[in-house]
């Protein structure tokens, strides 16, 4: 009987490539039976409560899920995604003080174009675009990739990549140590114009020299009323001495 054949030798698996950012032990990672779209990762967590309600209320989460519907073939999304622990560093009141578009607009800035792997931000593209793009300025990122670090900055906030929460070829959430304000809402508002003085009205003016006119007459006639009694006060007292020194003569004579 020939020998059994030798079994053909194993091929070695290739090691995967080395992640910028590590996993976070309590999240899957690349779990296809989760990518629903509704965000299970975040609430398993317990500690996205905040951003959860947030992308609700602002309804964000709504164009995220049809965007990632309709990006299935590629592209995707990449959710940045504070912690509770990070809106509380927040000025108390903060987002409520905020219009409807900005909250919208600060949700958005959280959420990139394109699903990004936790070993691919090395090679995006500075400055990187987010779904907040209202201004081209004001609503970018930039991002600095060096070792096993990634951070973010926005222009007024520096943030770290802690953690990825999940990520495959359409959706990637990652764990981010800081709600990321978008340089936008620092830019100085432009004066308020200066506040133009009120001409009087024609006709008023036309009415106060009518008046003043009406006054000068009213002196002028007073005055001459006053010239008339004192002419006949003066014609008065000439006839009676007259008719005192008319007696006068009589009696001496």
């Amino acid at each position: 009987p020939k020998p059994p054949a030798k079994p053909a030798p194993a091929t070695p698996t290739p090691a995967p490539a080395k992640s910028l950012v590590p996993s976070l032990p309590q999240s899957p990672f690349s779990d296809s039976s989760s990518n629903q779209y509704n965000f299970k990762i975040l609430r398993k967590t317990k500690s996205f409560s905040t951003l959860i309600r947030l992308l609700k209320t602002t309804q964000i989460i709504n164009q995220v899920n049809a965007q990632l519907v309709t990006t299935k073939s590629g592209g995707g999304l990449t959710i940045l995604a504070p912690d509770d622990g990070a809106f509380s560093h927040l000025q108390a009141g903060y987002f409520n003080s905020l219009g409807d578009r900005q909250q919208k607009a600060l949700i958005q800035f959280h959420v990139l174009p394109v699903s990004v792997s936790s070993s691919n931000f090395d090679s995006l593209s500075n400055p990187v675009m987010t779904l907040a793009m209202i201004s081209p300025n004001g609503y970018q990122i930039n991002v600095t990739a060096y070792g096993n670090s990634v951070n973010i900055s926005t222009g007024v906030v520096n943030a770290t990549l802690t953690g990825i929460m999940y990520s495959d070829k359409t959706l990637a959430i990652h764990h981010v140590d800081t709600v990321l304000i978008p340089l936008y809402f620092s830019k100085p508002k432009p004066p308020a114009p200066a506040p133009t003085l009120a001409k009087a009205p024609k006709a008023d003016k036309d009415n106060s020299s009518a008046q003043d006119d009406d006054q000068g007459e009213s002196n002028k006639a007073t005055s001459a009323a006053n010239a008339i009694n004192l002419i006949s006060i003066h014609g008065t007292m000439l006839v009676s001495l007259g008719v005192a020194l008319v007696a006068a003569v009589t009696f001496s004579i």
